[in-house]
């Protein structure tokens, strides 16, 4: 077992130990080298050893003496992220099974991996976690894991998750615990499956695990009419998402009072849905969960607080501009323009219906190009605005596989990309820093 070094920093321990791209890191102090999160926790020492196959066939050990803080200056094949563990699961609710055919082939893989939850913060069911891999989590004390526990009840979950070995959630929770290492839960809502009654139940077996749990995200579920052949489920309305948000809230509070955090969290959209209002700043307690949609909006409202008075715009642009979002936030996006918009700004709202995936589908994030330039072809105005998070990290595709040039040549005006921020917003808002 062996791991490719693909880049030697210049300057660096590992350049003056002769360590060349392409070598094999064998073991560090004896221990084989799996990832890079071996990798980490094993170079973190100030004394180790590095057993290495050079690219020439010769096998060397060579010593180390450094600072604990100081890098060896290695890059290691990045095959976590190139080729993340798959799922073992078949959840009712996974967005992928709710996928068109003929996406492009990205668009369909389902990860379930450990070590970017490390990395990443991405959400893990630890199904796919066998008792030798999850005896390296608790050696190499891999701390925070971000968890999708969606329910603890063992044959909830099993069904839930379409996987036998799904159960045994709480004990892996426990062993967490037990070991000292913390992780933040996600639950997936899906009426009628792992609310009510069910739903209490798993956050009374969370709060057991306090202090290693650290807080519980409560997400709806998301449906696309892309569901022939799976599990019935119902989504959320503005009743239940209303009834859900008044349930948490003496929870919250008594959270509050015995534990000293609220330690559960609905997300934005259950506010979104309900017509609630946002909970204060405050309440979010550091937005430990915010990449999780948990506080994003009100966070986004404190940045433009923030930017107005950083970036001061005292005269209105005289451009007429549309934003374009996700129907359940277009409310917010407006109160936001009457709140903190220069007087005399014209800015339109207009929510666009998700037709590709279904118009249950409503967060601005899953918008596709085509129901973009669809919706907006005849609006007459000098420039469109949209979010950075509706096209892929490159810049270039929608997810229907329309490019961002195709969409600006169709658009009759054109068309502003806003970084997903607070000031981002304020300035898009403003006309400043044109793109």
């Amino acid at each position: 077992m062996a791991t490719t070094i693909t880049h030697i920093a210049p300057g660096s321990i590992a350049e003056r130990l002769g360590l060349k791209a392409g070598d094999q890191l064998e073991k560090i102090s004896g221990e084989p080298v799996i990832d890079q999160i071996d990798y980490q926790a094993l170079t973190s020492r100030e004394r180790l050893s590095l057993e290495v196959l050079h690219e020439n066939g010769v096998r060397d050990v060579l010593h180390v003496k450094k600072e604990d803080w100081e890098p060896l200056g290695i890059t290691l094949d990045q095959t976590i992220i190139s080729k993340p563990r798959p799922c073992h699961n078949h959840c009712i609710f996974c967005f992928i099974d709710q996928m068109p055919p003929g996406m492009r082939d990205t668009l369909y893989v389902k990860d379930d991996d450990w070590r970017l939850s490390l990395m990443m913060g991405n959400f893990v069911t630890l199904t796919n976690v066998n008792d030798k891999e999850f005896d390296r989590i608790l050696r190499r004390r891999v701390s925070p894991l971000y968890i999708s526990v969606h329910v603890t009840d063992p044959e909830i979950r099993c069904r839930m998750m379409r996987n036998p070995n799904a159960g045994q959630i709480m004990d892996r929770l426990r062993t967490l615990k037990e070991h000292g290492l913390r992780y933040h839960c996600q639950v997936v809502l899906c009426p009628g499956w792992n609310d009510g009654e069910v739903l209490m139940r798993t956050l009374r077996d969370l709060e057991s695990m306090r202090p290693a749990a650290r807080s519980v995200a409560l997400v709806p579920v998301g449906l696309t009419k892309w569901r022939e052949g799976l599990d019935k489920v119902d989504p959320y309305n503005r009743e239940t998402a209303r009834q859900l948000v008044e349930m948490i809230r003496p929870m919250q509070e008594d959270f509050l009072r015995r534990l000293g955090t609220r330690f559960v969290f609905p997300s934005d959209e259950f506010y979104c849905l309900s017509g609630l209002p946002l909970p204060e700043d405050e309440e979010y307690e550091g937005y430990p969960q915010v990449e999780n949609g948990v506080g994003m909006l009100r966070l986004f409202e404190t940045d433009i607080r923030y930017a107005s008075e950083d970036f001061p715009c005292d005269a209105p642009s005289p451009k007429r501009r549309v934003i374009a979002c996700g129907t359940s936030v277009a409310a917010f996006i407006r109160r936001m323009i009457d709140t903190y918009a220069p007087k005399g700004t014209q800015i339109e709202v207009i929510p666009i219906l998700n037709h590709f995936f279904g118009e249950s589908v409503t967060v601005t994030g899953l918008i596709t190009g085509g129901d973009l330039i669809e919706q907006l072809r005849n609006v007459d105005c000098d420039e469109i605005m949209i979010c950075r998070n509706m096209i892929r990290n490159e810049g270039d595709l929608f997810l229907d596989g329309t490019s961002v040039e195709e969409a600006r040549q169709a658009l009759p005006a054109p068309l502003r990309i806003v970084e997903n921020t607070g000031e981002g917003f304020w300035k898009a808002m403003c006309g400043m820093e044109e793109t």
